[in-house]
Order: structure tokens, then C-alpha cells, then sequence
């Protein structure tokens, strides 16, 4: 194991101070404590058969080299990669066998008589030449091959026997008849068949297990984003440098220029930019200032922060991220249960037609090293290798790629039934609106310029804490307006606001307040009043001296993001419904401005999850976004619910995937993750089927009356190649754009 991976391994474990469980070969399903709380480690993203007897005691973790793992088991047909982050340990154990063997066959097969006649050379002879090739070649067995013998005991006393068995059973039976090839006349010993197959399968798990740590990484690269020690303020002002694991709820931390936050926390002083990116999926700096709540994990930019602690260990975000990442790992989908029944399969096929390729082969030439060598291969090739790593390797990848852009996983099955998804119904405040009122419309009299009107207007509504106020001030904050200087500001009850700038008196209200100054709106600013009336929009209108000068409609802001969503929901062949609780003509103007194709309106929260029903009866699989408090009926009724804007906070019963943003477009992302990553469990579960197919007749010797016959080692070559293509693919998912 690096260095890099066991501080990010310690770092995963501190979060609740937890400590390993560690089995000894035990299969009384052990737990694992992770980010603090446990879990059934019955499957992570390397979730096969190949593994199942991972747990080893101390003597045998020096042959397994799985000391840096605690392990369990699920022996559902080719399962049992345990629920562990870190797979360096395996894959320097089997680097490290592959190299020793590799060099320990070099003799074997120099020496064999077999592989002399094979190439046509011939090694010097001398006294005990003749047992270099056994020598070497039973310590390959014991070195490389008794690993997977262990390996298979699990398998078999759990009565599900897996790859390991099949391994186990090609190697014992080539060791068996070389070892009795000995002390027979005239049978041909199968010492270098043995030592390159026992090679080649240690070199196909080491590129096995380097494909399933770079697939499972996402736990750990979350660990590494909680820095190791903290700086604490005490009550007298001294800094002291502290363990992360020391803080609790209550300290006041010092949080430096470029350096990562140590824990949950709001800021009580200083001003900077923090970058969350790795945590939430937002690429641009999110600006903090005191009162707000920085996530530990994420980095600080500029500025320095002093942040009081809300959270920690296995109560911050990052700790509900990490298990909500290792939950969606460990679950089944689906596809998985095929594969393990095919998997499982798998095994009694070789087997059956091991023996009877066996039988088969004696009738036709005799017990020999043909026989031997034909039941061998068959084993060999038919190690459920790809069939394991089929789904398992794509379902790590697809996890952490939506971590990093911001969709998280709460239960896998709900992310793989999103590709069928045909309706998505969206909620409408806060999700394709920003649940906020701002300026939709400004319309002037006598020349002056919008942004004229709207700055003046934002000036006169600096005090007031309306709810149009802060819209029309955020409005002209947002297009970065400069505003007059006011003073004698005035509330009017009921009617608006007054107040005075450079010598001028200046009101804005609704239409109370021009029944009170008694002034009449000119027809332009009528029509455009009682259009923006018609849309459901809150008109106000600024008064100078007596003298309407602009009117202004405000509204809940749609997204910007909202359209482009909409438009490429429909491009890929998807309907989209709008819920609102707002009026007929509010939603009618959105769901217009949006383009979409079916709204309700004036619906009560509680029965939202009818209007979803609705659209299930009429045979439509039906997506629901929306706030995961607010809307939890209609997520728990939908095919798959969304809870969107969640931020952090991931303790979300209702939905199946949640979203850390406010921003639709990731609903979008969240259909081409689950489309593209059932397009690479499908086409991996076609090769790795399809080469069982036609590698096992190939092996069993079907060919040999055209002179076509695969050897052991080839075959280990093959099965492979075939786990590495499985392995390719999966990881090609990266290179999908979200």
C-alpha cells in the first residue's frame, strides 16, 4: 500500500474514530465501520467471485497479501469483493507473485522436455538437470498457485464455488498428473503448462485489481480532501495546532489562504472565495462572507476565515457524501443480479464440460497429457473473470462521476431506472425558477433608460425588507448599477415607499399608491400593466414629483439554466410536466417561456404525488424534481425522485438521487450517466458471454480435427485478455462529457 493510500485510508477511518474489524478467513459476516456507521460489506465496486476468499490470518496475509484489508462476504453466485476502498494491498501482492514466478519459470521451461521439443533446442545436461523443471516448477505452485487454492476454500464451504475453484481445480489437476507423470513410463509431464498458467493468471489479477482501485478511488479521494490537523482559536486568543480528530462542535478555527477546512462550520469573521468543486460540483469559487456555512473539505481561497464549527467527524457532509458514495457501490443493480446468475452458472457449465471433454478425449486417444491438458484449459478459460468485473467496475466509475458533478447516489437502482425515464415532472419554485422575486420587464415614459429607472428605483427601496424590494434591489445589483444617493426614506403603509434625492420626491408602489397621489397610468404603461398582470406578475411603478416616469413587473425568476434544459430533455425524446401551487396564468407563462408540455397549477403540496399518479396511469415512467422536504410524497410516488438544491445536505429519506445544486441541467446529466453506463454494462455483459461461448468449445478441443487446439497458458491468455477488454471499456465511461 502507498503512503498516499493509507493516510487517505486513516483519514476515512478518523472520521468517526472507528477501527477495522478484521476476520480470519470467518464468514459470519463481519462489519466494517466507515465514515461512522457500519455496513454489510456484502459488495463494493469490485463486487466478484474472483476475491471471495479475501480474508485471510496473519500467516496467510503473508501469502495473500491482503493485510491492509478487512473483508466480508456476499457469495450470491460471483460476488465477494469486500467493501474496501483501498485495492493497492492485492494488487502489489499479485505484482509482486507475477514478478517471483515469472522469474521461478524461467528454468521450468528451459529445462522442460516438452518445451525443448515445442521450440526445437536443447539445454546441457548434468546431474539432477532432470529435476530443475519439477523443483522450480512446485514451488511456482506453492508460491503463486496456493494463493488461489485459499482463495477457493471460502468458495466451497459456502457451497457456491466461484473462479477461485476453477482456478484451484486446473492447477491441482495439472500438479496431480505432473507429479505422477514422474514416476509413470512414457507420460509427458505438464510442469511448464503449469508454471506459465500459474504466471499468467497472477499477471491478469494484478491488472485486474490495478483496474478495480482506479475504478473504487472515489472514497478515497474524498478522504484526502480532509486535511490532517486544524488550528484552533482558544479563549485567549492563542492558536494551537490540533488533530482533526480532536475538534469539536463549538471550536473557532483559523482557516488560512489555500488551505482546506477542517470541518462543517459557519464563518464568524473574514471574507474569501471557497472552492467546492470536489464536494458539490460548483466549478466557480462560492463567495463567503460571516453567517455563512463553509462544508469541511472544500478550499479556501484568498482570504483568511475564522469559522465556528458545526459538524464534525461523521456528522459533516463529506462524511455523508463518502457513504452515500459507498452505499451506491455496494448495492445491486438489476444488470448485477443477471450477471452473478450467470456467473454462477457459469461454473457448473466448465465443469460439465470439463467432464466430459475428459471423457471424450480418453475414448478418442487415451489417458494422456492430452486429456490433462484439453480438461485444463477448459477450467482455465472459463473463469467467470469478465463476468465478474462486468458490472461491478462500471457501477464504481458511474459513482464517482456523479460525486464529482454533483449527483449523488442514494440508491442505485433508482439512477439505472432513469434511462427509462419518458416524463420529468419539475417543481417549479426554486428548481426551474429561483424561488426569488426580480425584475422580468421595465417599460418608460419620456426617454428615460431602464436602467435608469431601475436604479432610481432600487435606491428608494433601500431600507425596506419586502420581499419586491430585495427582488428590484438584487435586480439592479446583478446588472451592477450605480444608485442615486436617497435620504427621508418613508414606509407608506399599504400603498409603498417615499423618499427624497437631490431635491426630488420620489415614490414607488402599486396601484394604491396612484389612487393616493392621483395620478393615472398613461396608456403604454397600462398595457404593459395589465399584460404583466396577465402573466401573474407584481407590477410597481416609479413616480417623480407627481410624474410617472417607469413601471416595473416582477416575477419568480426563471433559471437561466431552465431552458436549455427543457430543450435538451426534449431532444433526448423526453416530455417534461411543470407542478406549481402559483395561479393559472403564472404557470401558463412559464411553462410557455419554458416550453413545456404539460403544467398543473394551483396544487396543494400535499397532493402533488396525485398529479404524478395521474401521469403513471396514462403508462408513463415518471421522474419527479423537487425539494426533498416539501415534495416528499410525490418523490417517494415517481419512478425515480430527484431531490434538487439539497446543498450538502444528504439526509434525504424521500429520493433516490440527490442533487447538491439548484441547477436542472443536472437532471439532464443524471439521464446520460444512466443511459451510458447501461450501454457499458450491456455491451461488457455481451463480450463476457459471448466469449464463454465460443472460448469453451474452443478449449474442450472442438477444432482439433483441423489442427486447431488452445493450450492452457494460451487459454489463461485469452480469459485475460478477456477480464482487460471488460476492464477498458468500463473506464472508456470516463471519457463521457456531462
Amino acid at each position: 500500500m502507498t503512503e498516499e493510500s493509507k493516510k487517505a485510508k486513516e483519514k476515512t477511518q478518523n472520521i468517526d474514530h472507528s477501527t477495522m474489524h478484521h476476520s480470519n478467513y470467518e464468514h459470519d459476516r463481519p462489519m466494517h465501520d466507515m465514515t461512522g456507521i457500519e455496513h454489510n460489506h456484502d459488495k463494493m465496486a469490485a463486487d466478484h467471485d474472483t476475491h471471495a476468499g479475501h480474508e485471510m490470518n496473519k500467516k496467510e496475509m503473508e501469502m495473500g497479501g491482503h493485510a491492509d484489508h478487512n473483508m466480508s462476504m456476499d457469495h450470491n453466485g460471483h460476488e465477494g469483493h469486500g467493501a474496501h476502498v483501498d485495492h493497492s494491498g492485492h494488487e502489489q501482492m499479485f505484482r509482486r507473485k507475477f514478478w517471483v514466478s515469472l522469474i521461478l519459470s524461467v528454468p521450468v521451461l528451459l529445462f522442460s522436455q516438452g518445451f525443448q521439443t515445442l521450440l526445437g533446442f536443447s539445454m546441457p545436461v548434468f546431474p539432477g538437470s532432470r529435476w530443475i523443471t519439477p523443483i522450480f516448477a512446485v514451488i511456482v505452485f506453492v508460491y503463486g498457485g496456493l494463493p488461489f487454492i485459499k482463495m477457493a476454500i471460502p468458495e466451497i464451504r459456502n457451497r457456491q464455488p466461484g473462479m477461485m475453484t476453477l482456478i484451484s481445480l486446473a492447477i491441482i489437476v495439472a500438479f496431480v498428473y505432473s507429479v505422477a507423470s514422474l514416476f509413470l513410463a512414457n507420460q509427458m509431464d505438464f510442469f511448464w503448462e503449469l508454471a506459465t498458467l500459474i504466471a499468467i493468471m497472477l499477471l491478469g489479477h494484478w491488472i485486474e485489481m490495478r483496474s478495480i482501485r482506479q475504478a473504487s478511488g472515489a472514497l478515497n479521494a474524498l478522504a484526502k480532501l480532509m486535511p490532517d490537523s486544524a488550528e484552533r482559536i482558544e479563549a485567549n486568543g492563542q492558536i494551537t495546532k490540533v488533530a482533526v480528530s480532536e475538534l469539536k462542535s463549538g471550536d473557532l478555527l483559523l482557516v488560512r489562504p489555500g488551505s482546506s477546512v477542517p470541518a462543517d462550520g459557519k464563518v464568524e469573521d473574514g471574507e474569501s472565495a471557497v472552492n467546492e468543486s470536489m464536494i458539490t460540483g460548483e466549478s466557480k469559487p462560492v463567495h463567503k462572507h460571516p453567517g455563512e456555512k463553509v462544508v469541511g473539505g472544500s478550499i479556501n481561497g484568498d482570504g483568511s476565515l475564522r469559522v465556528r464549527v458545526t459538524a464534525t467527524g461523521d456528522q459533516t457532509a463529506l462524511a455523508g457524501i463518502m457513504r452515500l458514495v459507498q452505499q451506491a457501490q455496494m448495492s445491486k443493480s438489476r444488470t448485477q443480479l443477471l450477471a452473478d446468475r450467470a456467473a454462477g452458472w457459469l461454473f457448473y457449465i466448465a465443469l460439465g464440460t470439463a467432464v466430459i471433454t475428459a471423457i471424450a478425449w480418453t475414448i478418442g486417444v487415451g489417458f494422456n497429457v492430452k486429456v490433462i491438458e484439453r480438461v485444463a484449459t477448459v477450467l482455465v478459460i472459463a473463469c467467470p473473470h469478465a463476468l465478474g468485473l462486468a458490472i461491478p467496475l462500471v457501477v464504481a466509475i458511474t459513482t464517482a462521476m456523479g460525486a464529482n458533478n454533483g449527483i449523488l447516489v442514494r440508491n442505485r437502482l433508482a439512477l439505472e431506472a432513469a434511462r427509462e425515464i419518458n416524463m420529468i415532472v419539475f417543481d417549479k419554485t426554486g428548481t426551474l425558477t429561483e424561488g426569488r422575486f426580480g425584475v422580468v420587464g421595465i417599460e418608460t415614459i419620456d426617454g428615460i433608460k431602464p436602467q435608469d429607472a431601475l436604479a432610481l428605483t432600487a435606491a428608494v427601496e433601500g431600507d425596506s425588507e419586502h420581499t419586491i424590494a430585495q427582488g428590484i434591489r438584487r435586480s439592479a445589483q446583478q446588472k451592477g448599477l450605480d444608485l442615486p444617493v436617497v435620504q427621508d426614506f418613508e414606509a407608506i403603509k399599504g400603498r409603498g415607499i417615499h423618499a427624497k434625492t437631490n431635491g426630488h420626491d420620489v415614490y414607488v408602489g402599486g396601484p394604491r399608491l396612484l389612487e393616493m397621489l392621483n395620478v393615472t397610468l398613461p396608456e403604454l404603461l397600462s398595457t404593459f400593466d395589465q399584460a404583466a398582470s396577465a402573466k401573474g406578475q407584481s407590477v410597481v411603478h416609479l413616480v417623480q414629483d407627481g410624474k410617472l416616469l417607469a413601471s416595473l413587473a416582477l416575477a419568480d425568476v426563471i433559471r437561466p439554466e431552465s431552458h436549455e434544459a427543457i430543450q435538451r430533455l426534449h431532444e433526448m425524446g423526453v416530455q417534461v410536466a411543470m407542478l406549481t401551487g402559483d395561479s393559472q396564468a403564472v404557470a401558463k407563462t412559464v411553462a410557455g417561456e419554458l416550453g413545456i408540455d404539460t403544467y398543473f397549477a394551483e396544487v396543494l403540496p400535499e397532493n402533488k404525488d396525485q398529479k404524478v399518479n395521474e401521469l403513471q396511469k396514462q403508462g408513463l415512467r415518471v421522474a419527479m424534481v423537487g425539494d426533498g422536504v416539501n415534495d416528499a410524497p410525490a418523490l417517494t410516488r415517481a419512478d425515480v425522485g430527484i431531490a434538487i438544491g439539497s446543498g450538502t445536505d444528504v439526509a434525504v429519506e424521500s429520493a433516490g438521487i440527490i442533487l447538491v445544486k439548484s441547477n436542472p441541467l443536472d437532471v439532464v446529466k443524471v439521464i446520460e450517466l444512466s443511459r451510458a453506463s447501461y450501454r457499458k454494462m450491456r455491451q461488457n455483459l455481451i463480450w463476457a458471454a459471448g466469449y464463454n461461448v465460443v472460448a469453451i468449445p474452443l478449449a474442450a478441443g472442438v477444432l482439433a480435427p483441423w489442427g486447431i487446439l488452445l493450450s492452457p497458458a494460451v487459454g489463461a491468455i485469452l480469459m485475460s485478455l478477456s477480464t482487460v477488454i471488460v476492464a477498458i471499456n468500463a473506464q472508456l465511461l470516463r471519457t463521457k462529457q456531462l
